[in-house]
């Protein structure tokens, strides 16, 4: 039985807010060391910018505010984080370690596409909603 449509905007949501309470962690992890994630030494600044955004970004698309941009540059700076970090260790996602940010990018391209969903302060602000 197919789900019906009218559980779209619901379940892009939940999409959304699944998505961005993941990405959150990976800023929390990285600034304040919560959830347990020991970063040696000083964070580069390249690292600094990426958890404020997984963090402060995050944040926003938890919310449903601003969504569409947010979520691009997420996505961009989640593509930047493969193949920075992950690609160069190897081609298969599942062997560099790169499943996350991959996800995130692609996830977050579809979001900057489709909008926050019904459940969102954008759509609470009028804006156009998937």
């Amino acid at each position: 039985m197919p789900i019906p449509a009218s559980w779209s905007g619901p379940l892009l949501s939940i999409l959304r807010i699944a998505a961005a309470l993941a990405f959150i962690q990976h800023g929390s992890s990285k600034l304040f060391g919560f959830p347990e994630f020991p970063m040696p030494g000083p964070l580069p600044a390249m690292l600094i910018a990426a958890a404020v955004i997984e963090l402060v970004g995050g944040t926003l698309i938890l919310l449903g505010l601003f969504t569409r941009p947010v979520a691009f540059l997420a996505s961009g700076m989640s593509a930047a984080a493969y193949f920075i970090a992950h690609a160069p260790q190897g081609f298969f996602p599942a062997n560099n370690g790169g499943e996350p940010a991959m996800l995130f990018a692609f996830i977050f391209l579809y979001l900057a596409a489709a909008g926050a969903g019904s459940w969102s302060l954008d759509a609470l602000r009028g804006k156009p909603q998937g």
